[in-house]
């Protein structure tokens, strides 16, 4: 049984794009009644969904009660950044109800949970529940799940394909760490692609999981807070490719930040990022813009070649109107100069 005189932290998990921070901000306006605080992991060095959320405050979440673990993986900072946050967190007043954290879409699952084993938070902290947020499209288009019998008979023929590629596995280590799945963008991937999607989901699950399709981020907060799973204890029933490594690896992925000048129009930015997509097989980009002639800043925010993009607040009389992006891809993709020439960024001094 839970112990409820601890201070409940929900862990919200997901791929590149999937829609964490859609969500989080829904919860931040929609807190049903909680008071809410707020750790965000993210990948890279520029805070891009930090300061959405803290652009989002309200009493409930104040922009006080929302933390950033700016590039770095949470489990292997424990007691120099992620215990003093939590500790920070609850040492607030008043005392936040609930915590969520927003991982980066890179971070395996598991080795975060055991950073609630450390002594010094166990006492006082449980982990409420897993929240993975899966992109019904990208899903459908097995992107993230492997086919099985394809892959067996492509050993067969090819040593080098005795692994599954890095994603597929970030993939399978969140479903399968979860407590609930939220199908995400349903309305990108039609009927078909939703029960497809739910067929690759329960296909990885290591046990039956409801998955919820969620659009937008909306969800009542009832259903995925209070689940009282206290995930700390059930690792047994959490399995990963990782069980039984002494470590775990931050190779497969890297980031890098480009400052660009200032664009013409929005179009020119989202033409670069497809661009990037399609010819270097970036997985995603987000970051801030300054477009000639508009007073607003641009937010970019893009899975694959999927561009979003919106002016989110006017630019302040004394802030420099810098454009910085982050890309990440696998470790191999990342080619400097070729994605710096893609977006038009100025050469790197020698």
């Amino acid at each position: 049984m839970t112990d409820l005189s601890k201070l409940p932290v929900t862990v919200i998990t997901g791929f590149l794009g999937s829609g964490k921070t859609t969500l989080v901000r829904h919860l931040m306006q929609n807190p049903g009644g909680k008071r809410l605080a707020v750790v965000v992991n993210e990948f890279g060095d520029v805070g891009v969904d930090g300061e959405i959320l803290k652009g989002c405050a309200i009493p409930d979440c104040p922009a006080e009660n929302i933390m950033e673990l700016a590039n770095g993986c949470i489990c292997c900072t424990v007691a120099d950044d992620f215990i003093p946050t939590i500790e920070a967190l609850m040492a607030l007043e008043p005392r936040p109800d609930h915590i969520l954290i927003e991982t980066s879409g890179l971070a395996l699952p598991k080795p975060l949970l055991k950073a609630f084993d450390w002594p010094d938070i166990r006492s006082k902290i449980t982990v409420d529940g897993v929240i993975a947020l899966a992109d019904a499209e990208a899903v459908a288009s097995g992107r993230f799940a492997p086919d099985v019998a394809r892959v067996d008979a492509q050993r067969l023929a090819d040593d080098s394909l005795d692994h599954e590629t890095p994603l597929s596995e970030v993939f399978e280590d969140q479903i399968s760490c979860a407590d609930i799945i939220l199908l995400t963008k349903p309305d990108l991937a039609g009927p078909e692609g939703v029960a497809r999607a739910k067929a690759i989901i329960a296909a990885e699950a290591p046990r039956v999981l409801p998955v919820v399709e969620v659009a937008e981020g909306v969800v009542d907060p009832r259903v995925i807070l209070g689940l009282e799973a206290a995930a700390e204890d059930d690792m047994d029933a959490r399995p990963s490719h990782h069980d039984g490594h002494d470590d775990h690896e931050h190779d497969d992925f890297e980031s890098i930040v480009v400052e660009l000048p200032e664009l013409d129009s929005p179009e020119q930015l989202v033409t670069a990022i497809e661009r990037l997509a399609n010819e270097l097989n970036i997985l995603r980009v987000k970051g801030y813009a300054s477009v000639k002639g508009k007073p607003m800043r641009l937010l970019v925010q893009a899975v694959g070649a999927r561009v979003r993009h919106q002016y989110d607040r006017p630019w302040k009389p004394d802030e420099a109107r810098v454009s910085k992006v982050v890309v990440i891809a696998e470790h191999d993709d990342v080619k400097p100069e070729a994605i710096r020439a893609i977006l038009g960024a100025a050469p790197v001094a020698a």
